[in-house]
């Protein structure tokens, strides 16, 4: 047999045709579509890993709400930390200082002026002392925190913002407008504010049923909602019109949506027909069908979407769940690119994130989440960091970000004029040259404007409160003695003034002091007063307490002395 074969092949014509059938090109052909290989991409954030922080580096000891709202419940920037808590009748929330960071004081000062339990919590982008909160008492008010934090619990809000019909669940601040903010409440109403002015620049009503998210794109032209109807709209926020509208995720649970920067696209997470947890790619210009979908797993928690624009990663993270999920966003199908994941034992009630501008460039660090615990009161800092030697400046990835400046003054932008955010170097901390120019140029206009006689009282703590205060490195011993001159210089014009106007004075000194007199005590006085003498009383309980074990060792003594004898 072998025999027969050796002779089938050494024949010149068999192995001819053999070998012409087998290797001849003319019958093969190219695939007219390119194939897409699954394969290992190239990117420098494959290897991005969440750092947890240590225990001393973490806050403890916080009462954390148990609210079932779908709400971060945690809010923070380079100066606080601001965490919803849990009380008994009415809504609060403690503010914390970045670096106070360990066991923190049970009875620790809260922001208490809430009458029903707070739902979100948004720090002003361009004042980091300025946070505004919304609650389920259907009003918004906004917060001044000294530099050093709270010594007392805080009643005394700078705005009060009234307007909604039912409680207010969400709210946004504009990405580049100064003192814009969106709310969205359970009256199916969008309210645009103008806090400055303490009123309504535009309500958005076009929703059917409960508002779920909301989402600005990078400019704060358009505003992207998720509803409970499973729509996905894109607004035009100082018009109301709606631009486009599509159906969103099939399920019945909640649906989240972040714009994906500049880009023209859309990140929503939500829910498939059989329950499974899902997220989409969107084109806000035609929100019939989605560009991309895919399923992330089975699980039963809501996911909120988060998006760095500088390095086009977005990061997946579920209510109740104890990892992070982050994909690489591209500009061309598939649009996403799983990268990797953040695992943790420990579910979580909320996330908070850390603006660009504090994050430590030394240690590669590209996201900062503060991670809420479900299962006990504790709130954890996790950096997600690139994996490199070098801990020198990386260009590559830190990009130009949004700065502590905003682009446009409220009435600006409800005039109808956009303008992208104000970048400033991560390495420098400095704004760009373009956007100086810009600055000063706008200074100079408003400067050359008259301004009307008659302020807004609102308008006047917001200008105060947007001061820098300028620290004073003079010598003590030069302050003292300047001091000491002004000091004889106003003494000596006060004994001129009191010798013509002695009797004015006079006059003036009783009023007020009947007026003085009638006036009671406010709310902090009051307090201070009270906390003295529960001090006070404390102290002399323990000096009874001792006193009578001191008469009782004394007659124990006698006692004694007198057995003896």
């Amino acid at each position: 047999m072998f025999s027969e074969l050796e002779s089938r092949t050494s024949s010149p014509l068999i192995s001819d045709s053999f070998v012409n059938n087998a290797i001849d090109n003319r019958s093969c052909s190219k695939p007219t579509t390119k194939l897409w290989f699954k394969g290992v991409r190239s990117s420098k954030f494959r290897h991005v890993y969440g750092e947890p922080a240590k225990r001393e580096k973490c806050y403890d000891n916080i009462q954390i709400t148990r609210n079932a709202h779908d709400s971060q419940f945690c809010a923070v920037n380079p100066k606080f930390l601001a965490v919803v808590t849990e009380v008994a009748g009415g809504g609060a929330f403690t503010v914390v200082p970045i670096n106070c960071t360990g066991r923190l004081d049970f009875n620790a000062s809260k922001v208490t002026g809430h009458t029903g339990p707070v739902l979100d919590i948004k720090w002003n982008p361009f004042n980091d002392n300025v946070i505004a909160s919304c609650s389920d008492d259907c009003t918004i008010k906004l917060w001044h925190i000294p530099d050093g934090g709270l010594s007392m619990h805080l009643t005394d809000w700078l705005v009060e913002l009234q307007g909604h019909k039912r409680r207010v669940g969400y709210i946004e601040w504009h990405p580049t407008a100064e003192n814009i903010l969106f709310s969205a409440g359970f009256d199916h109403l969008v309210i645009v504010w103008d806090v400055e002015r303490g009123e309504a620049v535009n309500v958005i009503d076009c929703h059917r049923d409960v508002i779920h998210s909301m989402s600005l794109n990078r400019d704060g032209s358009l505003l992207a909602t998720t509803c409970k109807d499973k729509k996905l709209r894109i607004i035009e926020p100082r018009t109301g019109r709606v631009r486009s509208e599509g159906t969103c995720h099939a399920g019945a649970k909640a649906s989240k949506v972040v714009y994906l920067g500049a880009t023209g696209r859309l990140l929503t997470t939500g829910f498939s027909r059989h329950s499974d947890r899902q997220y989409s790619i969107w084109d806000e210009s035609d929100l019939s069908r989605s560009l991309y979908t895919d399923s992330i797993d089975s699980s039963s928690g809501v996911v909120f979407p988060f998006f760095d624009p500088d390095t086009n990663v977005a990061f997946l993270a579920g209510k109740g769940d104890g990892n992070i999920r982050y994909y690489e966003i591209t500009d061309e199908s598939p649009y996403v690119h799983f990268l990797n994941q953040f695992l943790s034992g420990n579910p979580q009630r909320g996330l908070g994130v850390m603006p660009k501008r504090g994050l430590s460039t030394t240690q590669c660090e590209v996201f900062r989440f503060y991670k809420l615990h479900a299962t006990k009161g504790m709130c954890e800092p996790i950096a997600m960091i690139v994996p490199r030697k070098s801990d020198q400046f990386h260009e590559d990835l830190y990009p130009n970000t949004a700065g502590s400046k905003p682009a446009l003054t409220a009435s600006e932008w409800t005039a109808g004029k956009n303008a992208m955010p104000l970048l400033i170097s991560m390495k420098t901390g400095e704004l760009n040259d373009l956007d100086i120019t810009s600055i000063k140029q706008k200074q100079r206009s408003q400067l050359s404007a008259v301004e009307p006689l008659k302020i807004d009282n609102n308008r006047r703590k917001f200008a105060f409160l947007a001061r820098e205060t300028v620290p004073d490195y003079r010598p003590k011993d030069h302050a003292v003695t300047e001091k000491s001159r002004k000091t004889s210089n106003n003494e000596t014009f006060q004994k001129l003034q009191q010798k013509f106007s002695q009797i004015e004075l006079n006059n003036r000194q009783e009023a007020r002091a009947i007026k003085d007199n009638d006036i009671a005590l406010n709310e902090n006085d009051l307090r201070r007063a009270y906390q003295l003498q529960s001090d006070e009383v404390r102290r002399l309980k323990k000096q009874l307490i001792n006193s009578e074990q001191r008469v009782k060792e004394l007659e124990e003594q006698i006692r004694r002395l007198l057995i003896k004898k």
